[in-house]
């Protein structure tokens, strides 16, 4: 029988952690020395607070900071607001914050972005849905799988 060398038993150690990390929690640990580490709390929390305005009104270029009322940009900007992280006000210059994120490696806490030129952005939630507002009805789950969503989906960004 083979001896692993202490080299061997420290990679075998580090994938077994980040294994367990996966299965556990669905995310993979990232050291905090890289250049961008990927909150899953911060991110459910977001959502959480997200949700706390469904059905609340939309209207177009209604006022930063205000949560009587919001439209699509103006209710990322709140919403992220609250956790530390400064958004620009309108959807477009949102979309050059943070870090590019393929919709095939979209997590929960992503800001996702529609039409070209981007016009529209919302909060993805997991599952394909998105938290986001517009028209009738304010503040909204949408799936960004189907209809208008799906034809016009453009790029997202990861900002926590």
């Amino acid at each position: 029988m083979k001896f692993l060398k202490n080299k061997q038993l420290g990679k075998i150690a580090m994938v077994a952690t980040v294994s367990l990390s996966m299965l556990f929690s669905g995310t993979a640990l990232i050291p905090s020395n890289t250049a961008y580490a990927y909150s899953s709390s911060k991110a459910q929390n977001v959502i959480q607070t997200a949700k706390k305005y469904l059905g609340t009104p939309y209207k177009y270029g209604a006022p930063s900071g205000s949560s009587r009322y919001f439209d699509c940009s103006s209710f990322t900007q709140y919403v992220f607001k609250k956790y530390g992280i400064n958004l620009p006000r309108q959807s477009d210059e949102q979309a050059k914050v943070g870090k590019y994120v393929s919709k095939s490696n979209l997590k929960p806490g992503d800001l996702v972005f529609f039409y070209s030129p981007i016009h529209h952005v919302g909060i993805y939630i997991g599952n394909g849905k998105m938290i986001n507002t517009y028209g009738k009805g304010g503040v909204r789950i949408s799936d960004i799988n189907s209809g208008t969503w799906k034809k016009n989906y453009k790029t997202a960004r990861r900002v926590l």
